[in-house]
This record gives structure tokens, C-alpha cells and sequence, in this order.
């Protein structure tokens, strides 16, 4: 890859407090909830939740988890050899602004994980999950990493599963 190709990441850590049953939601800054009507399509670590709104798993039912999350202008590329499940969706933003949050139901303003700016603000990304440690119920450093950039609509895929 040339210098010229080489992806704009802005990274950024959080700590998401999680206390809805080992699930950490993220979504566009329209959405506080899953949008009424909207249907769960698991997909690996991934549960699919509608437009502007996913849900990841996470090993601890609650607790503080720390998120890394990559937010890039194109593919940054997959940390294959890194982590033991890899997973990816496409996600629509109405608004170019995302957060993570720990719970679903009670709106906690104080505890929203808010995330850069998406590169070019409401459309279509694809969001990568990659995650190791799922089965000691653990939350390293660096056990959760999400990566998102713009890209076309596509299936979901797991590109690696520790299953």
C-alpha cells in the first residue's frame, strides 16, 4: 500500500459501563433504542438491530469493558492474527454522529461513549468487530476493538469465529 493509500484512523478508548446483560450498543446519535419494528440477525458477536442502531456482545454481563474503536475513511484492514472472533455488518448514520452505550432501556446521558465524527457524516459504513476473550468472561484492554469507514451496503460476514 502507498503512502498515498494508506487509511485516515482516528482511534479512539472508552470505557462503556455495561448493564444490560452483556450487550453494548452502538448507534447513531438519533438513536437512544433499537427503532420500533426492527429485527435481531445475529451474526457472530453481532446482533443486528436496524438502521442507526447495533448491538455487540460482550463476555460480562455488567461491569466497565473497554472499547478501542477505529474510525476510518476506507478499510483500515482486519486484525486477523490479533483477535479470536471477527465479524462485520454495514450500518446506516442519519446523522455522522455515533456513541456506544452499556444499556437499552434507561437513558444515562453522563455514561453515552461518544466516538469521532464519521469521515463523510450520514450514509452508509461498515463496521468491523473484532473481539478475543468471549469465553473467559474477561474485559481486557484491547479484547473489544471496532473499526468504521464508508462503504456500500453488504451482508454481514464472519470473517473468524472461535466456535
Amino acid at each position: 500500500m502507498s503512502r498515498d493509500e494508506t487509511p485516515a484512523v482516528h482511534t479512539k478508548r472508552v470505557d462503556v459501563e455495561v448493564e444490560d446483560c452483556g450487550q453494548v450498543h452502538f448507534a447513531d446519535q438519533r438513536y437512544r433504542e433499537a427503532p420500533d419494528g426492527s429485527v435481531n440477525h445475529p451474526v457472530g458477536t453481532i446482533i443486528r438491530g436496524g438502521r442507526g442502531f447495533i448491538t455487540l456482545r460482550v463476555a460480562p454481563q455488567w461491569g466497565t469493558v473497554p472499547f478501542t474503536v477505529a474510525v476510518a475513511d476506507r478499510d483500515p484492514g482486519a486484525d486477523l492474527e490479533g483477535y479470536e472472533d471477527i465479524v462485520e455488518t454495514s450500518f446506516e448514520s442519519p446523522s455522522g454522529q455515533v456513541f456506544l452505550m452499556g444499556w437499552h432501556i434507561d437513558w444515562h446521558e453522563e455514561k453515552v461513549c461518544s466516538l469521532p465524527s464519521l469521515p463523510a457524516g450520514p450514509g452508509t459504513y461498515r463496521l468491523r468487530y473484532h473481539v478475543r476473550g468471549m469465553d473467559e468472561e474477561r474485559c481486557l484492554v484491547d479484547d473489544h476493538y471496532l473499526q468504521i469507514w464508508p462503504a456500500p451496503q453488504h451482508d454481514p460476514v464472519v470473517l473468524k469465529s472461535n466456535e
